[in-house]
């Protein structure tokens, strides 16, 4: 059976290491859907309800900005989660994004 778009998403999220990022372009891209960033965004805000857990706080803009904090619960637990892997957020952006950026295309 074919997975769901979602799905890919979800287990790809899910590879992202502890105290790394990556953005919605990146997933897209390494999934052969480059133009579809936004279609990782609707996936990610639908990841509270899969299993196994998908790191959902691991997923940022192109730029480091947490946007899609306002789907987690309260807004404040993306930063927070973020914290507690030591990656520094400061004005909702990550701090040395490129540093710790993982790009699916370069590591799997």
């Amino acid at each position: 059976m074919e997975q769901s778009f979602y799905d890919q998403v979800f287990e790809l999220v899910r590879l992202v290491p502890k105290g790394r990022v990556t953005s919605y372009g990146a997933i897209a891209k390494s999934l052969g859907a480059g133009g579809s960033a936004r279609m990782v965004g609707y996936a990610m805000s639908n990841a509270g309800l899969a299993h196994p857990r998908v790191p959902a706080h691991r997923v940022v803009n192109s730029s480091g900005l947490l946007t899609g904090k306002f789907h987690f619960n309260p807004p404040e637990l993306m930063q927070e989660l973020l914290k507690q892997e030591g990656i520094v957020v400061k004005d909702d952006k990550v701090q040395n994004f490129k540093k710790l950026f993982w790009d699916p295309l370069l590591e799997l």
